[in-house]
Order: C-alpha cells, then structure tokens, then sequence
C-alpha cells in the first residue's frame, strides 16, 4: 500500500487542508467524543488508483462526526463536485463514523495536475476537498494489499452482467419500484480467497465475502430505504444475495452494496485494497 501512512494521517489533519466558511465548533473536531446528533459532515479524500483502461479512480469518502444520526445533504449548492456536473456519485445520506471509499470519480488519462473537488456546506460550515493524482497520493486499491496480494473481490449487480472492483465499483440499473412494496435486489460475489495482511486479521484465508446494503442517494433527502436483511455473506468462490429493498417515496435514489473480504473485516479501512462498492439505481414511483 503505498500511501498508507499518508492516508491515515488524513484522518487527524484533514481539517488543515479543507476550506471552510463558518469555523466549526470545538465539539465538532475530529479528535472530540463523538455525539448521537447535531454534529457536522465532511469530505475525505482517499487517494486515487489507475484503472486497466488508462482512466483514473479518485476515491472519496467522508467523517459524519455523528454516532448515530444518518445526515442528509442533497446534490446542489450544499454538496457538489466540480468541474462537471453537481452529481457525479456522492451520497446524499450519510452513515455515523468515519466511511471510507465510499464512491470514485472516474477521470481521463490525461487528467494531469488538475483536480476534483467535492464540497459539503452543512450546519453553518462549509467544507471542500481536492482529490488528485499526486504521486503520494496512490493506492493499490485493485493490485492488492502489502504484504499480502490480497485483492478486493469482485462484484456483479446482473445476472451475467459485468463485474466490478475497487472503490469505483459497479453501477446498474434503474430498477423499477413502487413506494411501500419492497423489491428484490440480488448482487453475486466472489473473492480470491487470500488471507489479510492487516493486523488482528490472524492471517485468516478463504473468509466468507460479507455484503452490506446502505442508502446512497435519496430524491432532494428525503424518503428512506429500509433494507431486509441489511447485510449477508457469500462463499469466496462465488455465490449470490438477495435483500428486499423498502422505500418510503417516490423518487430517483441509488442504493449502494459494499462487498467486504478478510482484509476489510479486520478494519483495514485506509488501506483501500479490501472491498468493492456496486450502486443500484432504483426508479420510484
């Protein structure tokens, strides 16, 4: 992994390179106890990796200083990516804690010193982080973890359709769904089987490939997704899941799936080489 430290480091000093309007509060520092509710959300940039055609994979993710409250921010002036369009695949809902890798902008070979920018203006304070293709900023999110060769697994939202990995992942859809009736959405997975590198892990092999469904994108936030059941796991040598997808209004929303291996479970979050992200876009009517 070769910007590990780097990247754990964003953890602490992240706040030293964001842009904010309205300087936040003591109590919603990094390093502070998390609170149940009523804290702010920011961007994390993660790194960025090279995919097999020559693009790029800007990975981002976030910190809802939140212990239990799911925030809400829509795509427009109060969460963004620039240059291009406003949406370009951040979520609108998002969970407690520290999330990493959440989504990757993909950009051209010839993408150069530029930079993607992701701002999230919530509770009086405005944050801004640039994603780039820094050299230290590289990571081996598909070529495998350090130590270890273990590669994220890979995934598929289709019945024979394309397979994805990595924090870019997969997309597919629309799925069409009616508010109140819930729907059936069936991922397969499959993984190489390598144990984990990551400390604590035990050097454990062949770990199941555990699933876990999480709303992305909700129509202007609102509307709610439940998911039955939230999470599963499937054999490393390829099996498939189904969950019975609930939402509560109409709308356009993106549901996401993160399939997780055993370096991924042992909580190698900075590493990026452990889990692979599919989004489901789901048309509600």
């Amino acid at each position: 992994m070769r910007a590990r430290g780097v990247v754990w480091l964003w953890v602490f000093l992240g706040l030293t390179t964001l842009v904010t309007a309205g300087a936040p509060r003591p109590d919603q520092l990094p390093l502070s106890v998390a609170k149940t509710s009523g804290q702010t959300v920011t961007p994390a940039f993660e790194g960025w990796y090279r995919n097999p055609d020559g693009t790029f994979s800007i990975s981002f993710g976030y910190h809802n200083r939140n212990s239990e409250e799911v925030v809400s921010v829509p795509i427009g002036a109060a969460n963004h990516i620039e240059p291009g369009p406003a949406n370009q695949g951040q979520p609108t809902e998002f969970q407690p804690g520290r999330q990493w890798g959440v989504f990757a902008v993909r950009v051209p070979a010839d993408f150069g010193s530029r930079e993607v920018t992701w701002t999230i203006a919530f509770r009086g304070a405005t944050y801004a982080i640039p994603g780039n293709l820094r050299e230290n900023w590289q990571i081996d999110a598909l070529e495998g973890e350090a130590g270890s060769g273990n590669t994220p697994p890979s995934l598929a939202l289709e019945a024979n359709g394309p397979e994805g990995a990595g924090p870019l992942g997969i997309t597919a859809g629309p799925v069409p769904a009616s508010a109140g009736i819930p729907v059936a959405l069936t991922v397969r997975a499959r993984d190489d089987g390598k144990p984990s590198g990551s400390v604590g892990s035990g050097g454990r092999s062949n770990v199941p490939v555990t699933l876990a469904w999480f709303a992305h994108q909700s129509p202007a936030g609102r509307g709610t997704v439940t998911f039955d059941p939230p999470s599963a796991s499937v054999d490393v040598s390829g099996g498939e899941a189904t969950t019975r997808a609930t939402f509560s209004a109409p709308g356009d929303y993106v549901v996401r799936v993160r399939a997780t291996d055993a370096s991924g479970v042992a909580g190698a979050g900075h590493a990026q080489c452990c889990w692979t992200n599919g989004f489901v876009k789901v048309l509600v009517k």
